[in-house]
C-alpha cells in the first residue's frame, strides 16, 4: 500500500469515530467537576423546609433558602396568616452575645422540631420549639438547651442535653386520635426487634452498624439501664438473680425465684421482662448464647501514637453463624409457679420480639421470625393455660421482608401491625397477593376480615390509624396509571375498604404533613427536575388555602444546570417499565458523543434513583460523560415479582434491565455513548455490583470502581445477607460470590476500601485482591488508613475521576503531582 493511501485510509478511519465532546477530560474540566456544587450551593431559593406543628394549635414554622442562609416563616392554618417566625437579626445578636459565637440572621443555628425514625415522627433532641404560648423558642446548642424570649429577645444558656440511646423509640405516631380517635386504646407494634442477644437482651431496632470501627476505650458508652423493673401496680419488683427471674415486695429487701433453670449459658434476661397489666404475671425470656464474631482491626496510622493499634470490633455476626436463642416463659407471681411455653410454633428463630401484653391481661403476644425469614408468625399464648397459638402467619418461598414498612424509599421493610380495641382487631400488611396491602384481622378468632387495600401497587407507608372512625392514612405508590411507579401520594381508606380518598393530586414525589388534628396538611411536591412547590390544604376537600413557596431555580439554570433526563425502558421480561435518570455536563452539546458511566447502588432494602429536585450537579459528568441511575429488578417498591429477583441472586443486580436500558437510552439518544462500553462505580453493595459487572457482563461493562463492596455475602453482617441470600448458608453463596469468581475478570478495575470499616467487614476486599492476584488478573487498589465504610473523601473521588477519564475517554488526566497542578 501507498503512503497516499495509508494516509486516505487513517483519514476515513478518523471520520468514522465518534465525534467525542471538544476537550473532555481537560484541566478546566476537572475545575468545573470540582467547583460545579460549590458554585450551584444557594442559587435555588425557596425552598421549603419541613413543616414543624406547634403542639395544641393549627400553627406550624417551617424555614424556606434564601440567598444567604434561611428565612423561617410561621402560619396560622385557621387564618390563614403567614409571617416571619421572628425576628432573625434581633435573635442572632441576642444569641451571639449570649453564646459567645457569631450569627447572623440567615445562619441561625436551628434544626427542625421533630425527626423521623422508623417511619415514626418524634421529638428531635436540640430541634426548635415554641413554648410559654409562643412568646419564647427552645433549642439545643453546643450540647446545652437554651432558651430565648421573643418578647424581649434575650438568651439563656441551660442545662446539659441528656445523653440520647441508640435504642429511644419514640411514641407511636398515632398519640393523638383524629376526631376522638383513642390511640391509648390500640397499639401500633414497633418493628420487630431482636429478643435474643446475649449482652442485654435486645438488639437494636434498626440493625446498626458504625461506619468506622474504634477500639474499645474510644466507643460511646451507652446510658446506664435500670436492673430491675415494678409492676403495674407498685406492689413488686422483678429482676434477674442468679441467671433467674425474682421477685419481691415493694420495699422489701430480699425476694424469692420464680424460675430455677437459669444459668450462664440459659440466662434470663432482664429487658425481656413483661409484666401483665393487672400485674398478675410475668413474661420472660431465657437466652441460650450463640456464637460471638468480632472483626479484627489494625488501625496502620493512628492519630495518637507512631505504632499500629491492633482491637476487636463490636459484635458481628455472619451469615450461617450460630445465633442466640430465646425461650418465653410465663410466671405466676400469686403463686411462684411457671407454666412452660413448648416451642413447637417457634422452633428455629432467627430472631423473637420481646412480649407485648394485651392491655386485658389475658395474654401476650411476640413474633418469631424463622431463621431463613420464609416463615413469620404472630403468636398468642393464653395466661391462664399458657397455650400458645398462631394467630397471623406469613410465609414466603423466598422471603418474608420483616423490617419495618417506613416512608423511606431507600431503606424499607414490609412490617406493619396495628393493634384495635387491644386487639381484637388487627390491620396487618403483607405481600400475600404480589404487591404490598393491609389486610384486616379477627383478633379473637385469627381469620382474615378483609384486604382494605386492593390493587396492582404497593402500599408504602402507614401514617395514622385512626381506630374510632375506623380509618388509615396511608402512602402509595404507582396508583395512578402513567406515572412514575416511585412517585410517593397520600390517601385515606376505611377498615372495611371504602370511602378511598386522594390528598395529592399532582404529578410528582409528595410529602405531607398533617395538623395535629388532621384538618389541615401539608403538600410538598417536586421532581428531580422540578423544584418543589409547598401548598396548605384543608383535609376535608383538599381544598388549597395558601401556597407557601414556589422555588425558583432560574439562577441555577443561568449558571449550566442541567436537570437529569427522566426515562424508562422495558425490562427483561419485554413488560416491565424500568425506571433511571441520566446526568449531563453543563456543557452538554448534542451533537457531540458522550460515553456513559452508571452509578450503581442495587442493594434490595430500597429503591435509589432519586425522585425529587436536589440542586446539584454530577461532577463526573463535567469531565465528559454522561452519568445513569437506574433501579433494575430485584431493587424495592415495585411489585413482589420484581422484588424477588432479588433472593439467593444478588450477582443479578439488575444487569439484564440496566443493560436493555443503556441500549434503549441509545436508541434514543444520538450522544448517548456505548459503542465502547460502559463505565460503572458504587460503594458498599454498589461496590459488589460494580465489580460483579465487570465479571459477568465484561462484554458490556469495561471499567468499574468499587468501594467497600461486600464481594462475598458470607463475609458480611448476618441480617442484611440473610434477609435476601438466605439460610442455611449453601451453594448460592459461592455462586453468587465476586470473590470465588474473580478469574472472571475482563476490562479495569480499581478497588477502594477503607482499613477499619465498621459496616462491611475490610477482608472482603481483601480476599478479592488475593483472588485476582492468585488467577494473574490486572487491577487498580486503594487502601485507606483509618477509613471506614465509603472511605476517601474528595481523594476517592478524585481518583474515580481519573479512573474513569483515563480508561474510558482514553486521555491522561492531569499529572497532579506536578508543581501548580495540585488539587486543593
Amino acid at each position: 500500500m501507498t503512503n497516499r493511501r495509508i494516509i486516505i485510509t487513517l483519514l476515513a478511519l478518523t471520520c468514522a469515530l465518534p465525534l467525542l465532546a471538544s476537550a473532555q477530560g481537560s484541566a478546566a474540566d476537572y475545575a468545573r467537576a470540582n467547583s460545579i456544587n460549590k458554585e450551584y450551593a444557594g442559587l435555588t431559593v425557596n425552598i421549603p423546609g419541613p413543616t414543624n406543628w406547634i403542639a395544641g394549635s393549627d400553627h406550624f414554622w417551617y424555614h424556606k433558602t434564601v440567598p444567604g442562609g434561611r428565612e423561617f416563616i410561621w402560619v396560622d392554618a385557621t387564618t390563614l396568616t403567614k409571617r416571619p417566625a421572628f425576628d432573625q437579626a434581633r435573635l442572632a445578636a441576642a444569641l451571639s452575645d449570649a453564646s459567645g459565637k457569631h450569627y447572623t440572621a440567615l445562619t441561625l443555628p436551628f434544626t427542625d422540631a421533630n425527626a423521623e425514625r422508623l417511619g415514626r415522627t418524634f421529638p428531635r433532641p436540640g430541634g426548635l420549639q415554641f413554648i410559654n404560648g409562643e412568646q419564647a423558642i427552645a433549642f439545643g446548642l453546643g450540647g446545652y438547651n437554651w432558651t430565648c424570649s421573643l418578647t424581649d429577645y434575650t438568651c439563656t444558656r441551660g442545662e446539659k442535653m441528656k445523653p440520647q440511646s441508640r435504642r429511644f423509640f419514640p411514641p407511636p405516631p398515632y398519640a393523638s386520635g383524629a376526631n376522638g380517635g383513642v390511640a391509648v386504646d390500640a397499639g401500633i407494634y414497633p418493628p420487630p426487634m431482636m429478643a435474643n442477644e446475649p449482652e442485654d437482651g435486645l438488639e437494636d431496632l434498626v440493625p446498626y452498624r458504625p461506619q468506622t470501627a474504634q477500639p474499645p476505650s474510644a466507643r460511646p458508652q451507652p446510658p446506664p439501664q435500670p436492673n430491675e423493673k415494678p409492676s403495674p401496680n407498685g406492689d413488686w419488683i422483678a429482676y434477674i438473680q442468679n441467671f433467674n427471674v425474682w421477685v419481691r415486695r415493694s420495699g422489701d429487701k430480699t425476694g424469692s425465684s420464680l424460675s430455677t433453670d437459669g444459668s450462664e449459658g440459659n440466662a434470663y434476661s432482664l429487658p425481656t421482662l413483661a409484666w401483665s397489666p393487672d400485674s398478675t404475671h410475668l413474661a420472660a425470656y431465657a437466652i441460650r448464647p450463640g456464637y460471638d464474631r468480632h472483626i479484627q482491626y489494625v488501625e496502620s496510622s493512628p492519630t495518637t501514637q507512631l505504632q499500629p493499634i491492633a482491637f476487636k470490633g463490636p459484635l458481628y455476626r455472619k451469615p450461617g453463624d450460630t445465633l442466640p436463642i430465646a425461650q418465653p416463659a410465663l410466671f405466676d407471681v400469686a403463686t411462684r409457679t411457671e407454666t412452660p411455653i413448648p416451642n413447637t410454633l417457634f422452633p428455629n428463630p432467627f430472631n423473637l420480639t420481646p412480649p407485648k401484653w394485651w392491655k386485658d391481661s389475658r395474654g401476650f403476644t411476640f413474633e418469631y421470625n424463622q431463621r431463613g425469614h420464609q416463615v413469620y408468625r404472630v403468636i398468642e399464648v393464653n395466661a391462664a393455660t399458657g397455650q400458645a397459638r398462631t394467630l397471623i402467619e406469613e410465609d414466603s418461598k423466598t422471603f418474608v421482608d420483616y423490617r419495618p414498612l417506613v416512608p423511606n424509599p431507600t431503606d424499607t421493610g414490609k412490617y406493619f401491625r396495628y393493634d384495635v380495641n387491644d386487639g381484637k382487631e388487627i390491620i396487618w400488611a403483607s405481600e400475600r397477593d404480589g404487591w404490598e396491602h393491609l389486610y384486616l384481622y379477627d383478633g379473637v378468632t385469627g381469620q382474615v376480615i378483609r384486604k382494605i387495600t386492593n390493587g396492582d401497587w404497593p402500599v408504602r407507608a402507614v401514617d395514622y390509624v385512626d381506630p374510632v372512625k375506623h380509618q388509615i392514612w396511608f402512602e402509595a405508590s404507582g396508583m395512578t396509571p402513567g406515572e412514575n411507579p416511585y412517585y410517593i401520594n397520600y390517601y385515606r381508606i376505611n377498615f372495611d375498604g371504602t370511602g378511598l380518598m386522594t390528598f395529592t393530586s399532582a404529578d410528582g414525589d409528595h410529602t405531607v404533613s398533617f395538623s395535629p388534628d388532621h384538618q389541615f396538611y401539608t403538600d410538598e411536591w417536586s421532581t428531580v427536575d422540578q423544584p418543589p412547590i409547598s401548598e396548605l390544604r384543608r383535609t376535608s376537600d383538599q381544598h388549597v388555602l395558601l401556597t407557601l413557596e414556589k422555588a425558583d431555580d432560574s439562577k441555577l439554570l443561568a449558571a449550566g444546570w442541567k436537570p437529569p433526563l427522566i426515562m424508562h425502558a422495558k425490562g427483561r421480561d419485554g413488560k416491565t417499565d424500568i425506571w433511571g435518570i441520566i446526568w449531563q455536563p453543563s456543557n452538554f452539546d448534542p451533537s457531540k458523543k458522550y460515553p456513559v458511566v452508571e452509578s450503581i447502588y442495587a442493594g434490595p432494602q430500597g429503591n435509589f434513583v432519586p425522585e425529587t429536585f436536589r440542586p446539584r450537579g454530577m461532577p463526573l459528568a463535567e469531565l465528559g460523560f454522561v452519568v445513569a441511575q437506574i433501579d433494575g429488578m430485584g431493587t424495592n417498591n415495585r411489585s413482589r415479582a420484581f422484588h424477588d429477583v432479588a433472593w439467593q441472586n444478588l450477582a443479578d443486580a439488575g444487569f439484564p434491565d440496566r443493560i436493555l436500558w443503556h441500549k434503549a437510552a441509545a436508541a434514543r439518544y444520538p450522544w448517548y455513548d456505548i459503542s465502547h462500553g460502559v463505565g460503572i462505580y458504587g460503594t458498599s453493595a454498589g461496590g459488589q455490583s460494580a465489580l460483579a459487572a465487570l465479571l459477568w457482563h465484561g462484554d458490556f461493562y469495561t471499567v468499574a470502581v468499587a468501594n467497600s463492596g461486600c464481594y462475598d455475602n458470607r463475609m458480611d453482617k448476618i441480617w442484611w445477607n440473610e434477609q435476601y441470600m438466605g439460610w442455611p448458608v449453601g451453594p448460592q453463596y459461592v455462586k453468587n460470590s465476586d470473590t470465588v469468581n474473580a478469574w472472571r475478570l475482563h476490562g479495569k478495575l480499581l478497588l477502594f476500601f477503607g482499613e477499619l470499616d465498621g459496616n462491611v467487614d475490610p477482608s472482603s476486599t481483601v480476599q478479592v485482591v488475593n483472588q485476582l492476584i492468585q488467577h494473574n488478573k490486572r487491577f487498580s487498589l486503594m487502601e485507606v488508613p483509618g477509613g471506614g465504610h465509603g472511605s476517601g473523601g474528595e481523594y476517592y473521588q478524585h481518583r474515580l475521576e481519573d479512573f474513569f477519564v483515563h480508561n474510558l475517554l482514553h486521555v491522561e488526566p492531569p499529572l497532579w503531582n506536578t508543581k501548580g497542578t495540585e488539587q486543593q
